[in-house]
């Protein structure tokens, strides 16, 4: 999770506030104490793991029961909202505010819950050349956050309260959106309460029926991504960066569908990162004239939730002319939301192995 977090939130807020069924609605809540250490994945953090964090997670969640199609084959699963407070126990990293969308999925009978949540994070003391040089891991108060939780879930033991306990990892990283950017993952420990609103009006859960077989021809979609990052060196500005992509996608079943294209990507933060290298390392021969465009060739797949969708690619840049800034071999990880039958909004994350370099916001057509 090394400086990858999707910038997803807005997406799952969508998705969660544009529900618009007539159908009965079912609410739990619950909260968790934790205590965890910061991992040390990158060693230029090493000087900021000074204690244990500890916190609280807050969630609310809206509860299926099969009502509708996708929830029976997706085995019952929640969503909703989370709240997080964590102190990081170092001074010069401060303390962080998350708010996330996320969904819950279960297994063995319901016992096991594993949670991924994604949001935005705020964090009281981010990098500052003079008051907090030290802190080389936010560059920004606004962070995106990740969370993944898996956890002993036990629900209305006595009168609609129940108990959950296991492990989670949080990670804060602003995906190069401002210099520095080296990220904090957290794995806690955590502990706490569930409780379902109106526990006596919970219904059964609607049997699973058998589907049948669902295909449909190839489809062509056509999508500009767009958004803001630096170079990763510290002090570089913020700069726009245009994505122009083309790709087919085939549906295989009601869940899956396969997709594979070309994109255009033309980068400000790359050209100021080649005029960067020429001048401040000449002995390299680095050329200040360098083409800055990339054609990137990929294959994906996408995962549909009724209307929302998670989106997983990987591509290699067979146009690239300057080598020096990044891998060959990227991936793309994020939601999309349908807006119409035609029509479609995402935010995604394009990065390096571990390393994000930019949140992309794109809009589609499909035809």
């Amino acid at each position: 999770m090394k400086r990858i977090a999707p910038c997803l939130f807005f997406l799952c807020s969508l998705f969660l506030q544009a529900q618009k069924e007539k159908t009965p609605k079912f609410y739990s809540f619950d909260g968790s104490y934790f205590y965890g250490t910061i991992m040390e994945h990158n060693r230029d953090i090493g000087h900021l793991i000074t204690g244990h964090p500890t916190g609280v997670i807050l969630s609310w969640n809206q509860k299926t029961y099969g009502l509708k199609e996708w929830e029976r084959r997706y085995n019952y699963p929640d969503f909703g909202y989370s709240f997080t407070y964590q102190d990081m126990k170092n001074q010069y990293l401060g303390e962080t505010y998350g708010l996330y969308a996320h969904f819950n999925f279960y297994f063995f009978k319901r016992n096991m819950m594993f949670r991924i949540g994604q949001g935005l994070a705020y964090n009281t003391n981010p990098y500052d050349q003079d008051r907090n040089y030290i802190n080389n891991a936010f560059g920004s108060h606004l962070l995106s956050t990740t969370y993944l939780m898996g956890n002993y879930h036990k629900q209305d033991i006595i009168d609609g309260l129940g108990l959950q306990a296991g492990i989670s990892v949080i990670h804060y990283s602003n995906a190069d959106f401002k210099s520095p950017n080296n990220s904090t993952n957290t794995f806690t420990f955590n502990l706490g309460v569930n409780y379902l609103l109106d526990h006596e009006k919970h219904p059964e859960y609607v049997p699973k029926d058998e589907e049948g077989k669902y295909k449909e021809p190839v489809h062509y979609n056509f999508a500009v991504r767009s958004g803001v990052n630096s170079t990763g060196v510290v002090g570089s500005p913020q700069l726009p960066f245009l994505t122009i992509a083309a790709y087919a996608d085939k549906v295989i079943n009601r869940k899956s569908t396969l997709q594979g294209g070309a994109e255009l990507i033309m980068s400000r933060s790359l050209e100021e990162f080649i005029a960067y290298k020429a001048v401040a390392f000449p002995q390299q021969n680095n050329d200040p004239d360098a083409d800055a465009k990339r054609v990137g060739v990929f294959v994906g797949h996408k995962l549909t939730f009724n209307k929302m969708s998670l989106i997983t690619q990987l591509g290699y840049y067979a146009y690239y002319p300057y080598k020096s800034y990044v891998e060959q071999v990227y991936n793309r990880i994020g939601l999309q939301r349908e807006i119409t039958k035609d029509w479609w909004a995402s935010a995604t994350v394009r990065s390096h192995g571990a390393n994000a370099e930019a949140v992309e916001f794109s809009i589609g057509y499909r035809l």
